[in-house]
């Protein structure tokens, strides 16, 4: 008898190593592996012949594991209706997933945790712990089963006990997908107060899909159950609502003196808890298409009148990712053509204010026809992939967006922005210390709409040139515009009457100054007329005043400004030298007695002026700043003017 079991013995261990030394075949599919005769196999391959015990003995378990099955719900009033009543440890339905030859169901039995159901994959398994526990544990139950299919309606158990089993199922060569399908039962199966309890070594590729998968709706709890054998307890309690709670640590110790298990842990609890923190503060999240469909921004299967949600497709270190806004559209009595629709945005677009803007955003949706609309910005990593593959790669991710009318023989638009450009051609590059690279190029639009009305008139306008200046720090901004010289003569005429026009030559076509072409340009012109009359006034005195333009651009501004307003003397603040060569070499700005340039920081010329008008009231404001000054980026959007009157001051 002895020598028989010295045998089995040492057989174990010969097939204990056996199992260690041979890897999972990562060629064979899962369903290899997890059907039929192969299920011992599988078994085998993902070290189930490993002593269960190698996680943590019952002395180590028993108190904590007994305090939280007996514990009530940590479910409050005030996000789940009303708390669960609280479970008698003989009534708790326990499930205990690949229970293995492990002794833990069996101690949670005597400690009166009758009510258990043991999963196993393995026949041979379930069949020795049968054989073992039939007499002395008569009502506890032993099934074979996959794991990853849970024969159980759902909302049914009252905690799920695992001893590995997540663990197991991780096996680097096959990928998260096991784990990822067993977690997914493991949250279908709990009812709302129902906890998962799980015992891991918590290695980098567990812990990032239990935070992950259990963020929206679940409370979580972290404890220390050997330091030497390196066990963790996660502790998940399933909540009401798609509420993010933070991770609670209830016995940190030394990540120095422990490895870089724990190392990797840590520093993955410290990243999971950064993003709880940030949404829950009401950051604005980029949310995975699995955070989603976990519930984070409600059930994506339904529309939500007005539901806004920036997310990114696939994953940041793969070969290809995007991100994008989901919006669902108000409602509208006319019917939608689509359920779901697809506008990509080319890079130079993306801040463009109707692609990037909240309310250009609802704007978009109004006009697709479709009741759901996922915009999709495009950026250096990702703007030259072909259409086809582009669309290939995103068509099924968009399909688990769509809403739930539409199936998957519906099809779904990828809509194309025009970015308006017939023809471009680069003029000149140059780098910049300060600005980085400056790109002055050419182009022929094929769109004029967004222009004077007096382009409208042109009957060619296709044969329009237009003389650009952009940063390429910011590329899908052009930051100054000029209508090329010789294409629009005379004075503005009113619709329906002639105007010559003419082709300018590519090569030596001269900036306009007569002509602003963008449209905030006119927005300050405007406000400089409502000081008009007095400076009107001020003219037949020949009284000067002093004008400053912070930020020159392409120096199109102080140009007209010159043109058009002789009683101004302009002094013109830039920081780049580089910036002003560019002006003058290919926008025609020119310096004389009434336009000059200071080559200084534009805040502190501010503060200075300010400073040594500040017991005077010759400072009268309209004044023009940069949107970043620190960042140089020369944004002419919101303009001011600082006017000092030499001899009269403006009136209060």
């Amino acid at each position: 008898m002895g020598r028989k079991k010295k045998q089995k013995q040492k057989q174990s261990q010969e097939n204990s190593s056996t199992a260690a030394e041979n890897q999972p075949d990562s060629s064979k599919s899962v369903g290899d592996f997890t059907s039929g005769e192969n299920l011992d196999e599988f078994l085998n391959e993902i070290g189930s012949d490993d002593s269960p015990e190698s996680y943590a003995e019952w002395p180590q378990l028993e108190s904590l594991l007994a305090e939280q099955l007996s514990s009530p719900s940590m479910l409050l009033p005030e996000t789940a209706g009303e708390a669960p009543p609280a479970v008698q440890a003989a009534e708790m339905a326990i499930l205990v997933p690949k229970c293995g030859k492990s002794e833990l169901s069996e101690h949670l039995y005597d400690a009166g945790f009758t009510n258990i159901t043991n999963l196993d994959f393995s026949k041979v398994a379930i069949a020795h712990m049968l054989r073992r526990n039939l007499s002395e544990r008569p009502m506890m139950k032993w099934r074979v089963m996959d794991i990853t299919r849970i024969q159980y309606e759902d909302k049914t158990i009252d905690a799920i006990i695992d001893n590995g089993g997540l663990d197991a199922l991780m096996v680097p060569e096959l990928g998260s997908g096991l784990g990822r399908r067993y977690l997914s039962e493991v949250k279908r199966l709990l009812k709302p107060g129902g906890k998962y309890i799980c015992l891991t070594k918590a290695e980098s590729r567990v812990s990032d899909i239990l935070f992950s998968m259990f963020r929206f709706g679940w409370k979580m709890s972290l404890h220390t159950i050997s330091k030497e054998l390196q066990t963790f307890m996660v502790v998940i309690e399933k909540d009401i609502c798609a509420s993010v709670h933070e991770i609670s640590v209830m016995d940190e110790y030394s990540v120095e003196s422990h490895g870089n298990q724990v190392c990797e842990l840590y520093n993955a609890l410290e990243r999971e808890r950064k993003f709880r923190s940030e949404y829950c503060s009401g950051c604005d999240v980029l949310y995975s298409l699995k955070d989603l469909k976990l519930g984070a921004k409600g059930n994506l299967k339904e529309l939500e009148e007005g539901r806004r949600i920036n997310l990114i497709l696939g994953e940041p270190e793969g070969s290809q990712f995007y991100k994008g806004v989901l919006i669902d559209a108000q409602q509208n009595s006319d019917p939608f053509l689509y359920h779901i629709a697809v506008l990509p945005v080319p890079r130079i677009r993306v801040d463009d204010w109707i692609f990037s803007s909240e309310e250009g955003q609802k704007n978009l949706i109004a006009n697709s026809k479709a009741s759901r609309l996922l915009i999709i910005l495009l950026d250096s990593s990702n703007s030259c992939v072909p259409k086809e593959l582009f669309q290939k790669y995103l068509t099924p991710l968009v399909r688990q967006l769509a809403p739930r009318e539409c199936d998957d023989s519906d099809t779904f638009p990828f809509m194309h922005i025009n970015d308006g450009t017939y023809q471009r051609e680069v003029v000149h590059q140059v780098t910049s210390a300060l600005a980085g690279t400056i790109v002055v190029d050419e182009a022929i639009y094929l769109d004029l709409d967004q222009y004077d009305e007096d382009l409208d008139l042109v009957s060619d306008y296709r044969d329009l040139i237009f003389r650009r200046l952009t940063f390429e720090r910011s590329a899908n901004m052009v930051q100054s515009e000029a209508l090329l010289a010789g294409q629009i003569e005379g004075k503005k005429v009113k619709k329906g009457k002639q105007r010559s026009y003419c082709r300018p030559s590519r090569s030596y076509g001269k900036v306009d100054h007569n002509y602003l072409v963008r449209p905030y340009h006119n927005v300050i012109i405007s406000g400089l007329m409502l000081i008009s009359l007095h400076l009107k006034g001020s003219s037949s005195t020949e009284c000067m005043f002093e004008a400053v333009v912070i930020g020159i651009g392409a120096g199109l501004l102080p140009m007209f400004m010159k043109n058009w307003m002789p009683n101004l003397n302009i002094e013109v603040v830039e920081l780049d030298q580089v910036v002003l060569d560019v002006a003058k070499e290919h926008f025609g700005f020119k310096e004389d007695e009434k336009l000059r340039v200071c080559i200084t920081d534009g805040i502190q010329f501010v503060r200075d002026k300010a400073d040594s008008g500040a017991g005077s009231k010759k400072f009268k404001s309209i004044e023009r700043t940069k949107n970043d000054m620190l960042n140089y980026e020369l944004l002419k959007v919101c303009t001011v003017l600082w006017f000092m009157q030499k001899e009269n001051p403006l009136p209060n």
